[in-house]
């Protein structure tokens, strides 16, 4: 029976639980984010009417510098209250109604949001900001007639390509008396540094700024005269279009002692007073602006229930629709591993598979089981054909030991010494077999122990030859060595000889009579290079890649005189792998094969 997974611990459980905890917190984080958002365009909002009231504000001060008089400014405070959202609302000092974008009979809010005076205030050299000054804007007698706008306009183009001839990069603007002006990059008056070759006159006053200034003049003098002043009958008083400080835009006064600094404020105090009694006549009078919301402008924000019913709604439809996405997903996800572990379950001896319908991770799980799958069917197969192999390779011996002891026992024949030598031989087979079997399974568990010490190629070849020129010269082969300087390596000599012995051996049983075996040994780098060729019938091409597996046999019938055991090779290779080496086939049917071992090297002693 199937243990049964707690409802807890399933892979589609734990899959909606956590989509439904991300979404949890996703709606949570939108939410405080919604907050943070929503409070922070409410704070705009209120900079923005804030900046809005400035705007107002600097229009409002723009027209009373403009207009000697509030006649006609309805139609701008009704202009501007459209496009604000903003009740507003004009009065003079004592409360009396001049424009308001309101219903007649509005009630007035309880305070004045700012005062409308040009003369005392500038809204328009820095925006948003009020300033202390006169406004710019309230040029009254220093505006300059068309003809003079021209001539000016005229001179000012001529000065530009002057100064850019020099290299210089100008700018022309014009203030609001008409008056052209030449700016550098950095907002100056470039008429300043104006080269000699350009000319001079820009700040000229023209005919209409110096009946001005001669009006201003007078006047300053006789307010200067009522401190008593007594230092000649002239201020040299002259245009500063480009001016940055607020109470004297248009006119600086010159007198005749520098750095008293009292004297220079009381000179600068009764200018700027004669220049607003100047102005007096051509600007609007003082009037109190009042601002307020829009009674028929809907809130900005309300969480009302009804809003509130409508964000509970929003997220229990983003849960839902998380939940069901993720069970489906989850669904697509869980049956192919249900296949995987259907498959798994079933008994080792079918090999299940299961079908491979997805390119994604449980697509490359499914087809990592089918290969296991396939690597253990072929490695069940390989099993079940090694045992019958060892059978057989077990059961030859043992019959022909059998037989002839049978024999024996009944008296047929005589245990001469023919026979008993022909059953030494059979049961040498045999302990060749089982050490052979020893040794593999000693190499598979890692218990293969290794006797290391400096050996000589040379003398390792000299000994496997020695030990097998009886078995050459009895197939008549002639068996060489070749040796390509003094290599030597660090190894166990004993299992070295086992190792080039086996190959040895091999190649002898497929050499024919008059052929040849070479055992030669090279230095290849870091590296000792051992290989055995031989002149005999080769291997096919589709069997080398087999040589080395165990019991494996080119000639299938197992014949004894074809071939040995098929454990021969396995071990070669387990006994280099042991030392740190690799080994390798190669061959052409019907010209031989060649076997060569690399293992590491090492310095020769005493060197």
């Amino acid at each position: 029976m199937k243990p049964r997974i707690p409802l807890r611990k399933r892979l589609l459980v734990r899959l909606l639980f956590a989509s439904a905890l991300i979404a949890v917190c996703s709606v949570a984080a939108t939410t405080w984010l919604a907050v943070e958002t929503t409070t922070r365009a409410l704070r705009e909002e209120q900079g923005q009417d804030l900046a809005d009231d400035m705007k107002i504000l600097a229009e409002l001060s723009g027209y009373a510098a403009t207009h000697p008089d509030w006649k006609g400014v309805q139609s701008l405070v009704d202009r501007l209250a459209t496009r604000t959202g903003r009740r507003i609302a004009l009065t003079t000092t004592d409360r009396v109604p001049v424009a308001d974008s309101a219903r007649k009979g509005t009630a007035l809010p309880l305070g004045a949001a700012a005062t409308v005076d040009p003369l005392h205030t500038d809204t328009y050299t820095q925006s948003g900001a009020q300033l202390r000054g006169v406004d710019p804007r309230a040029v009254g007698p220093y505006r300059l007639t068309a003809r003079e706008r021209a001539e000016l306009d005229a001179l000012t183009r001529k000065l530009r390509l002057c100064f850019t001839r020099y290299g210089v990069d100008t700018k022309l603007v014009h203030i609001p008396s008409g008056r052209a002006v030449l700016l550098d990059p950095e907002g100056k008056d470039a008429s300043q540094t104006l080269p000699e070759e350009c000319g001079y006159g820009l700040n000229t006053p023209v005919r209409t700024e110096r009946r001005a200034l001669d009006a201003l003049n007078t006047a300053a003098l006789a307010c200067l005269r009522d401190h008593g002043w007594e230092k000649g009958s002239r201020l040299y008083l002259f245009i500063n279009p480009t001016g940055r400080d607020p109470l004297s835009r248009y006119v600086i006064g010159k007198y005749a002692k520098a750095g008293d600094a009292p004297e220079a404020k009381t000179v600068q105090s009764c200018t700027d007073n004669a220049l607003r009694a100047q102005l007096d006549p051509y600007v609007a009078p003082v009037a109190d602006l009042y601002l307020g919301g829009d009674e028929t402008t809907p809130p900005r924000f309300d969480m009302s229930p009804a809003n509130k019913a409508k964000i509970v709604g929003v997220v229990g439809l983003v849960l839902a629709v998380t939940v069901a996405v993720t069970a489906a997903v989850a669904t697509r996800l869980v049956r192919p591993l249900r296949a995987l572990t259907a498959a798994a379950q079933q008994p080792p001896e079918l090999h299940v598979r299961v079908p491979v319908t997805t390119r994604d991770e449980t697509g490359i799980l499914a087809e990592a089981f089918n290969d296991l799958t396939e690597r253990r069917e072929r490695l069940e197969e390989q099993r079940k054909a090694m045992v019958s192999d060892i059978a057989h390779e077990l059961r030859s011996p043992l019959t022909n030991i059998r037989g002839w002891l049978e024999v024996t026992r009944d008296g047929v024949v005589d245990p001469d010494p023919a026979l008993l030598g022909s059953l030494h031989e059979e049961s040498l087979v045999l302990q060749r077999i089982i050490d052979d079997l020893q040794d593999l399974a000693a190499a598979d568990a890692g218990t293969l122990r290794l006797h290391r010490e400096p050996v000589r190629a040379e003398d390792l070849l000299d000994q496997v030859v020695a030990a097998h020129r009886v078995a050459a010269v009895a197939a008549d082969v002639e068996v060489s060595t070749d040796v390509d300087g003094d290599p030597w390596l660090d190894a166990d000599p004993v299992r070295m000889r086992q190792a080039l012995g086996n190959l040895v051996s091999n190649a002898l049983r497929h050499t024919p009579a008059g052929g040849t075996v070479t055992v030669a040994a090279r230095r290849d780098g870091d590296d000792v290079v051992f290989t055995v060729t031989d002149t005999g019938s080769g291997i096919a091409a589709e069997d080398l890649p087999h040589v080395f597996e165990r019991f494996w046999r080119a000639e299938k019938s197992r014949s004894r005189r074809t071939g040995g055991s098929g454990l021969g090779l396995p071990i070669v290779r387990h006994l280099v792998a042991a030392h740190g080496g690799t080994v390798t086939a190669q061959s052409e049917p019907g010209r031989g094969a060649a076997f060569a071992l690399r293992l590491p090297g090492s310095e020769t002693p005493g060197r």
